[in-house]
């Protein structure tokens, strides 16, 4: 498993654990039965359980740039999506540019037709406003 194809996973895993709100062990017992993480299980598990851990304030975060967008009106994909980069971004070591364009990615893939431009633009907002260089990763 590639680093595109574990982001992909977290993305999933963030969305079940907000539709179903399984304990995290269980999403990952789920996922290990079906998928090998290889090389990139610590950094699965690290995302996906710093992201929960951080929800509130990640949540935040979105809510302040998503310009009159309610979190539950917004598509629990998109929240997912969304949670994943900004723990990158905010808590990882991840550059900038890389989770921005991953996230696209994955709204291209997995959202509606317009939510990679959203998605784009909240979270450019986002780097914008925190100083956060694109190309660089965040060094707290």
């Amino acid at each position: 498993m590639n680093r595109t194809e574990a982001r992909e996973w977290i993305v999933k895993m963030l969305y079940q654990y907000d539709v179903s709100r399984l304990p995290i062990s269980k999403i990952f017992e789920n996922f290990y039965k079906e998928n090998d993480p290889g090389e990139q299980k610590e950094y699965i598990e690290n995302t996906v359980i710093g992201a929960i851990e951080h929800l509130e304030e990640i949540d935040k975060e979105i809510e302040r740039y998503s310009q009159n967008w309610a979190l539950n009106r917004m598509p629990k994909i998109d929240l997912a999506i969304l949670r994943c980069s900004i723990y990158e971004m905010q808590y990882g070591n991840i550059p900038v540019n890389i989770s921005i364009n991953e996230a696209v990615e994955i709204a291209k893939k997995y959202s509606t037709e317009d939510s990679h431009v959203f998605i784009n633009g909240l979270l450019g907002a986002f780097v914008r406003d925190k100083g956060l260089e694109e190309g660089k990763s965040n060094d707290n």
